[in-house]
C-alpha cells in the first residue's frame, strides 16, 4: 500500500531530499522542490546537470535511491508498478521528438491514453475532437503524422498529453527541436492552456528564453543540486549562482567585444559600469537623476530595459569619467541600483 503524506494544500508536487546515483556519479544529490497548483515552473540546467533523471523520477520511470517524490500527496517512490498506473494518468508528458505513432491518425494518437484506459470509442472521439480544437488542429483529425509540420506534431503531442485530464503536465525539452517562430507559438499555447485549465506545468529545458517567456518560477539545477530558485523576473534580475549567470549570458546584454577587449584594471580614462535594476528600482528615473541631481556625467554604451512577468528589468553598461566612478556607484547604490565597475578604457568607450 502507498503512503499518503501531508503536504501544503497548494502543492501538486513535492520533492524531498531526492538522491539518485549511477555508479559513483550523483545524478541527483539532495533535490528538494515544491511545485504549486496552477503554476508553470521552469527547471533549467546544462546538459548532464540532472534534468533527465529528475523528470524520470517525476513520472515514476526512475526510482530514487532515497528521498520522496510526492505527487498530489502520494509518494511515487513507495508505489508498486501496479499502484503507479492510475497515478501516471494524472501526469501528462510532452517530448522533444513528439513520440507520435506514425501508423495512427492524429485523432487516434490523441485518444490513445483513453483507449489504454478502456474508454468507449465515442467518448474517445469526442475528447480527441475537443482537444484538437483546443490546440488549433480540428481539421487534421484524419491526417497522419507524416503530413504534419514539427509544430503541428507537437500540438498533437500536447493534445494527447491532456487526454486523461492530468493534474500535472511535464514538458521535456518540448521546443528544442523547433524553429524560433514555431517555438513561440507552442509556448503561447502552453501558457493559454495553463490559464484556461489551471493546469500545473513543469518545463525541463536548457533554454533561458523558454523560461523567460512563460514560466512563473525558475529552478536552476547543476551537478544534481538546485543551486537557485525564485520568481523568473527576480532570478533574471539578480542571479546569485555562476551557473545562472552563465545561462543568462545568451539572452542578457553583454558588453560589446570591442570594448571588453580594451578593458584594463588600471584606473584612468573612462570607467565601464554594469548597472542592473529591477522592480521599483527600475521604475525610477535613475539615469536622469544621475546626471541632474548628482551632476555626474555618463554615457550609455549598451543595454536596455526588458519586462518579465510585468516587472521592469534593466541591464545597462555606462561609461563615466574614471574620477567619478566611485561617486556614481554610491549614488546608484543608494537608490537600490546594483552597480559594478568592470574596468577602465583609455579614451572613449
Amino acid at each position: 500500500m502507498d503512503t499518503v503524506c501531508s503536504a501544503p494544500a497548494e502543492a501538486v508536487v513535492r520533492l524531498i531530499e531526492l538522491k539518485r546515483k549511477f555508479g559513483t556519479t550523483a545524478a541527483l544529490d539532495g533535490v528538494s522542490l515544491t511545485v504549486r497548483k496552477g503554476e508553470i515552473l521552469g527547471i533549467i540546467g546544462r546538459s548532464g546537470a540532472g534534468k533527465s533523471t529528475l523528470i524520470r523520477c517525476l513520472n515514476g520511470l526512475e526510482r530514487p535511491d532515497s528521498g520522496q517524490v510526492l505527487v498530489e500527496g502520494r509518494d511515487l517512490a513507495r508505489l508498486s508498478e501496479r499502484e503507479l498506473q492510475p497515478l501516471r494518468r494524472r501526469i501528462g508528458m510532452i517530448f522533444q521528438h513528439f513520440n507520435l505513432l506514425s501508423a495512427k491518425t492524429v485523432e487516434d494518437n490523441v485518444a490513445l491514453p483513453l483507449k489504454i484506459e478502456g474508454r468507449a470509442k465515442p467518448e474517445r472521439r469526442q475528447r480527441a475532437a475537443e482537444l484538437l480544437d483546443l490546440v488549433g488542429l480540428a481539421e487534421k483529425a484524419k491526417a497522419y503524422p507524416a503530413s504534419l509540420s514539427g509544430g503541428q506534431k507537437q500540438r498533437v503531442g500536447i493534445a494527447r498529453a491532456l487526454a486523461a485530464r492530468p493534474a500535472l503536465l511535464l514538458s521535456d525539452e518540448a521546443t528544442s527541436a523547433l524553429d524560433p517562430e514555431t517555438t513561440a507559438s507552442i509556448l503561447a499555447l502552453l501558457k493559454d492552456i495553463n490559464r484556461r485549465l489551471g493546469l500545473t506545468i513543469v518545463l525541463i529545458t536548457h533554454e533561458m528564453e523558454v523560461v523567460r517567456t512563460i514560466a512563473d518560477r525558475i529552478a536552476v539545477i547543476d551537478a544534481g543540486r538546485i543551486v537557485e530558485e525564485g520568481p523568473v523576473w527576480k532570478v533574471f534580475a539578480e542571479p546569485r549562482s555562476e551557473v545562472t549567470r552563465s545561462l543568462l549570458g545568451t539572452i542578457r546584454p553583454r558588453l560589446p567585444s570591442e570594448i571588453a577587449a580594451r578593458l584594463s584594471q588600471q584606473p584612468g580614462g573612462e570607467a565601464i559600469l554594469r548597472v542592473e535594476a529591477a522592480g521599483e528600482g527600475a521604475r525610477q528615473p535613475f539615469l536622469a537623476e544621475l546626471a541632474t541631481a548628482a551632476g555626474l556625467p555618463f554615457r550609455l554604451i549598451h543595454g536596455g530595459m526588458d519586462h518579465i512577468q510585468g516587472q521592469p528589468v534593466a541591464s545597462l553598461f555606462l561609461a563615466v569619467p574614471a574620477r567619478d566612478a566611485g561617486a556614481a556607484g554610491q549614488f546608484l547604490d543608494a537608490h537600490g541600483i546594483k552597480t559594478e565597475v568592470l574596468g577602465y578604457v583609455a579614451g572613449d568607450a
